[in-house]
């Protein structure tokens, strides 16, 4: 028995409305789990990894129900940047030294697979979600761009990706509007989207393949075995095979998952409309952005042509004294021009990180499988989580297992460890100010 009645899933640590919840198109009408069901698998998590598994098995001809504690897209699906970011979120380099080269070259191919497969899906299901393309990483400090360039040229000899382009300082202006980078890197293969409206496409796509979907029904109990049994507060789900896709919002329900991520909170913004001019200026070509920093600043301007500004990593519980006031300061000191737009959203989300940075996919038992700690890349590493996890029990597990063979360690600290990550944290941030 992996829990107890005390160990259930976490809510969202704020209750403000995103601005992705309040521009979303309609969800499909919500179903709490009453009494006992069988199916072939249960999956525990209503966001982008639970519902891209569901999807995935249904299509191969499972029988599918999904769990979620609160409603489909509650969590990180519906609280994250909306951008869509090559390869992993550690180094190429650093893959290497845990896999070796040659799974390594794999691992690239499956992170572009995964891009490949979020534009497959909005066109196969017609979603509306807002898809853009382009990327900026940007430097903060010349130890930072000598980094990035490094990593170009890491990705096109290694990986034969050759689609980055390195920027210098008196460059960076075609792509932010902006001084306080010292240049970058350009990456025509990523991108951004609207994340709820891309899950909710994902999820009536899965329901049009037969997947039931049940919100407000928390996990409290599962039971191992030949045949998983998963209890929440009004029934149960028996099952051959069972998923676990809560990441960073499954909580203490699987103790030994746990204790390989790390929960860090992250906080983002959404501005008033911007004028036309003010939204050329700040984004010329419409990339999304993300800086170097440990707790790095990353935004985009969304369709309706608002910024969607995040910030931060913060490990201890709870929100900052001023939330507002620390977003409009960031945004301020990328923006100055922007320092009158008001902030309409402000909302925060877990991201589910682990030691390595390297997503966490892997069996708890043999027939519990589960995928989390994307570290920040999750929007479409997660739909590649649910392929594999469908192609394993279809019968072919070997991609799935290129990841579960990877050994990820436990954050160090036991029962202290959230002390000892804000003191990494505060060395880390520091490295960065001083370049």
């Amino acid at each position: 028995m992996l829990a107890g009645n005390d160990l259930t899933m976490l809510k969202a640590p704020s209750v403000t409305e995103t601005y992705y919840h309040a521009t979303a198109h309609s969800a499909t009408t919500s179903k709490r789990l009453q009494g006992e069901c069988v199916t072939d698998v249960c999956v525990v998590g209503g966001g982008l990894t639970g519902i891209s598994a569901a999807l995935n098995l249904a299509e191969r001809g499972f029988s599918v129900i999904v769990l979620e504690a609160e409603r489909v897209g509650h969590g990180a699906s519906g609280r994250n940047g909306g951008q869509i970011v090559s390869g992993y979120s550690c180094d190429m380099a650093r893959i290497r030294e845990v896999v070796g080269t040659e799974a390594s070259k794999i691992l690239w191919k499956l992170g572009r697979e995964a891009i490949n497969d979020v534009d497959r899906r909005i066109e196969q299901h017609a979603i509306c979600c807002d898809r853009r393309h382009g990327y900026f990483f940007a430097a903060t400090n010349q130890r930072q761009l000598n980094n990035l360039y490094e990593i170009a040229e890491d990705w096109s000899k290694l990986y034969g990706y050759d689609m980055t382009v390195p920027v210098a300082r008196d460059e960076v202006s075609a792509y932010v509007g902006t001084e306080a980078y010292v240049g970058g890197l350009s990456d025509p293969g990523g991108g951004h989207l609207h994340p709820l409206n891309y899950l909710f496409g994902l999820r009536r796509a899965a329901e049009g393949a037969g997947v039931l979907v049940f919100e407000n029904s928390p996990v409290i109990q599962i039971q191992e075995g030949d045949r998983p049994v998963v209890h929440t507060s009004k029934g149960l789900v028996r099952s051959r095979f069972l998923v676990l896709a809560g990441n960073a919002y499954l909580g203490s329900l699987v103790p030994i998952l746990a204790r390989r991520i790390a929960r860090v909170t992250s906080f983002v913004s959404a501005t008033a409309q911007l004028a036309i001019e003010l939204a050329r200026r700040a984004l010329p070509t419409n990339a999304a952005v993300a800086d170097c920093n440990t707790a790095l600043d990353y935004f985009r301007i969304s369709a309706d042509r608002r910024l969607v500004f995040g910030t931060g990593a913060k490990y201890s519980s709870g929100e900052p004294a001023n939330l507002r006031r620390l977003l409009a300061r960031r945004i301020t000191q990328v923006f100055p021009y922007l320092a009158h737009l008001p902030l309409e959203y402000i909302w925060s989300g877990y991201i589910g990180i682990t030691v390595n940075r390297i997503p966490d996919f892997g069996r708890v038992g043999p027939t519990i499988y589960h995928a989390q700690g994307f570290s920040g890349h999750g929007v479409a590493l997660t739909g590649l989580a649910g392929k594999l996890i469908a192609e394993t029990l279809a019968g072919d597990a070997g991609r799935f297992d290129l990841f579960s063979g990877i050994n990820h360690r436990q954050f160090p600290g036991g029962p202290f460890r959230t002390p000892a990550l804000i003191l990494a944290m505060a060395y880390y941030k520091l490295r960065d100010r001083l370049g």
